[in-house]
């Protein structure tokens, strides 16, 4: 029984693993050309793109992994049935539960491990990586460069004689403020500009400042000086799992997630019976269309529930999980059960 489970499970990680990549390939595409979108508002280094793939990684996997699992397993029964080999096993007493009984525990550790991915993993990554995207569009807002006219750094008039854009240092600085109690001028030899958590920064070198007013005169020598500006965009703050799925920002959409993602996480684990269905056939009398009752059966269960949560909202996920287990056996005892 060990070597048969093993040699079960050795065939599926070959299909798992050759179904698994290309689709990853595929999403990873699709999300880099969304980021080559980003490239027309903001600017964004070879580094900085690939921090934001590293952020989409958890989802990329949600969305790929359950797929890759019921369809690789599928395929990897209906690969020994033509090859004979599950023939030979159940002439020797061993029923298809035993094979429902070998592909549920790691169907079960995939749901649990899909589960915290969308729970715990997700939420922390798409809060910065939400962070992230809004701090270089407020950053892209501040395009400084030598110019021979000003501009405004906050309430500072900012005049910059040389620039050196891509290291953000800039030459013969020159600031201006009237807005303060006394009108104040501040010129340095140097000026680079810094971004620390959401707070921009103009940090001045070897310089001296001028305040005035009516009466008096003021001078100061300083070697390095900061003038900060706030970001215009409201950085939002994660405090834990709980909270972000608790708060009542985006509720609506919110529910919907863990209702949809909750039965993706259950996908593999409840599916068990529709693989065995799908994947075991009788080489010699049976020729089934498997590709296309798999493509058929992830669009259905994906639309029952997205359609079951607009009328029923969360008893959807019961609701589903139930009708899918009970809809699948009753295909598995009628397609497999009765002949096996």
């Amino acid at each position: 029984m060990d070597k048969l489970r093993h040699y079960i499970l050795s065939n599926l990680s070959i299909l798992f693993f050759s179904i698994f990549l290309p689709l990853f390939s595929i999403a990873s595409v699709i999300f880099m050309i969304k980021l080559a979108t980003y490239t027309s508002v903001i600017q964004l280094s070879v580094l900085e793109m690939g921090k934001l793939y590293l952020f989409v990684l958890p989802e990329l996997f949600f969305y790929t992994l359950p797929i890759a699992f019921v369809v690789g397993a599928a395929l990897t029964l209906y690969r020994l049935s033509n090859d004979n080999e599950m023939v030979v096993v159940f002439s020797l007493g061993i029923s298809p539960i035993f094979i429902a009984k070998v592909l549920a525990k790691p169907a079960f550790i995939l749901s649990i491990l899909l589960f915290v991915d969308f729970i715990v993993v997700t939420p922390y990554i798409k809060v910065i990586s939400a962070n992230f995207i809004d701090q270089k569009k407020a950053e892209a807002k501040f395009n400084l460069t030598a110019s021979e006219f000003g501009h405004h750094f906050g309430d500072w008039m900012l005049y910059i004689n040389k620039s050196d854009v891509n290291n953000r240092i800039f030459s013969d600085v020159v600031l201006y403020n009237k807005e303060m109690k006394d009108e104040v001028l501040i010129v340095a030899k140097q000026a680079e500009l810094v971004n620390a958590e959401g707070v921009l920064k103009l940090r001045l070198t070897d310089g001296e400042s001028f305040s005035y007013n009516d009466q008096k005169l003021k001078q100061m020598l300083f070697k390095t000086a900061y003038i900060n500006d706030m970001l215009t965009t409201d950085l939002t703050v994660y405090r834990n799992t709980i909270d972000y799925w608790t708060n009542n920002e985006l509720r609506e959409r919110k529910n919907q997630r863990i209702v949809t993602n909750t039965l993706l996480s259950l996908f593999p684990f409840i599916s068990i019976f529709l693989i065995i269905a799908l994947g075991i056939v009788h080489a010699r009398h049976q020729k089934r269309w498997i590709y296309l009752w798999l493509f058929v059966s992830i669009i259905i269960f994906y639309s029952a529930a997205i359609i079951a949560y607009q009328a029923i909202g969360f008893h959807t996920i019961w609701v589903v999980a139930l009708l899918w287990m009970i809809g699948t056996y009753l295909f598995y005892r009628n397609l497999v059960g009765k002949r096996f």
